[in-house]
């Protein structure tokens, strides 16, 4: 099994890092790791209030993405709103497509048409 030491786990993260990097004037970008795998979360800065979450747990190969529009409550605190999640995602390079299509508006137009346009 990977952890967030093994060679494996970083390199990936550091393909997904290098293709995010032209999106730094877009979006805040934070690593995390947990026990069960490890996360790259987007928060964007100033055009929509969106948070994006790409995770990959150590035991297995596939990844996942869900995005959350980002709310405040009367007091100010911050609640999530989910408006999409995509996951079995089999490799980087469908990873890498996955992330150009949320950053371009996939999430919130997949969430309208499913608030707006189901019966």
């Amino acid at each position: 099994m990977e952890d967030k030491y093994s060679k494996i786990t970083q390199k990936e993260i550091d393909i997904i890092k290098q293709y995010l990097d032209q999106w730094n004037n877009i979006f805040f970008r934070d690593i995390k790791y947990y026990d069960e795998g490890w996360s790259i979360n987007l928060r964007e800065k100033a055009i929509y209030p969106r948070y994006i979450v790409i995770f990959k747990p150590y035991n297995r190969i596939e990844y996942s993405i869900k995005s959350f529009e980002i709310h405040y409550n009367q007091e100010g605190k911050e609640y999530f709103k989910s408006l999409y999640f995509i996951d079995n995602i089999a490799s980087i390079e469908q990873l890498i497509e996955e992330i150009k299509m949320i950053i371009y508006g996939k999430d919130i137009f997949e969430s309208i048409k499913k608030e707006n346009f189901t019966e």
